[in-house]
């Protein structure tokens, strides 16, 4: 049977629903799904679009949902609770996977399942969003530019934007855990912002201090260049490094059920997420740098749309590439999959090489 359909997970969800609203303009027409049948129905009634209710945890009923689906978007997180189970369904059904999970450690679950995902001729691509498209087309364009390199810096700042509340809750779930850097090929865990420096992005007077975290390319940027020294940062208040460099003393409670609980209710009182005038007036910087044994370097300045408006762009060209028949089979990250210039198909990316 010939199947071109795809079905959006979690469609309910702050950026499950920008990715709906948008399939459109790709010429794309998802059906909607997830477990709020009231919040799926109301949103695919919107749209015109059919629509499934699916509990993760049903395992036939979630096979049985994906016969006819040629491409999951798995758009509901946290992603470490929910990639494993619709994975297992893409695998039974042949389906093709993509999803906009940033979690270091799925990464390296979900390439666990690449010599399945060959076999079936299906593509496994985690990471189609912001985390990790623009970071990771970035490595690998540097990495063309200087083919022996062995360590690579990205730093990322997302201006004049905020979280939704599902990549709060998210983060919720990694309270307590360590950071992370990859070394001589493998991941280092370490204390979470141990690392801290200053970046002067494009456009900014000033330079924007950064820490280092675990962000999807210890993982993916290894897989799409093999370079084996890797360290990512993200901007922050200097007094909240301040702040996590003590992190050890405090780890504990962070990890305790009656702190997450209350956050939890913190989170849930926040907006969904920014809103249009927010995502269209906000923007995002890269900056990466490779080095090799012999001290030579090359860096590069990247801009780009608001994070959560990227995302749903980036995702929906990726849709649309498979949907057409244009994948590798197996597990890949957006780059090993479209090369570096994947992200130059966004509206709105600028990006600049300097080699010195």
């Amino acid at each position: 049977m010939q199947r071109n359909r795809i079905l959006l997970y979690g469609a309910n969800g702050y950026t499950g629903e920008l990715i709906a609203r948008y399939a459109g303009q790709y010429g794309l027409t998802p059906i909607l799904a997830g477990r709020k049948k009231t919040a799926i129905e109301a949103l695919a009634k919107e749209l015109k679009l059919d629509f499934r209710i699916i509990e993760l945890d049903d395992s036939a009923g979630l096979t049985a949902a994906l016969e006819d689906i040629s491409l999951v978007i798995q758009a509901a997180g946290p992603y470490h609770i929910t990639a494993q189970p619709m994975i297992d369904a893409c695998i039974a059904t042949n389906t093709h996977y993509i999803d906009l999970n940033g979690d270091l450690d799925v990464f390296e679950l979900l390439q666990k399942y690449d010599q399945q995902a060959k076999a079936k001729d299906i593509m496994i691509l985690p990471g189609a969003g912001f985390d990790v498209v623009p970071t990771d087309c970035l490595a690998l364009s540097l990495k063309q530019q200087l083919p022996d390199a062995d360590h690579l810096t990205i730093a990322f700042a997302v201006i004049g934007s905020a979280l939704s509340r599902g990549t709060s809750i998210s983060t919720l779930h990694k309270l307590g855990t360590p950071g992370a850097t990859r070394k001589n090929g493998r991941i280092a865990y370490e204390p979470m912002g141990k690392k801290g420096m200053s970046v002067k992005f494009p456009g900014h007077k000033d330079p924007v201090f950064v820490m280092s975290i675990p962000w999807g390319d210890i993982s993916t940027a290894y897989f799409s260049t093999g370079i084996p020294n890797i360290t990512t940062y993200t901007a922050v208040n200097k007094a909240a490094w301040y702040f996590l460099k003590a992190q050890s003393l405090f780890n504990w409670l962070l990890k305790t059920a009656f702190l997450k609980s209350i956050i939890m209710g913190i989170f849930k009182m926040q907006s969904a997420g920014p809103n249009q005038a927010v995502r269209d007036k906000a923007v995002s910087h890269i900056w990466g740098k490779v080095t090799n044994a012999k001290g030579a370097s090359v860096q590069a300045n990247m801009e780009t749309p608001e994070a959560y408006s990227l995302t749903a762009y980036a995702i929906l060209i990726i849709a649309k590439k498979i949907i057409n028949g244009d994948y590798k089979p197996g597990y890949q990250t957006p780059a090993s999959a479209y090369g570096p210039d994947l992200v130059m198909e966004i509206p709105g990316v600028k990006r600049e090489v300097i080699r010195k």
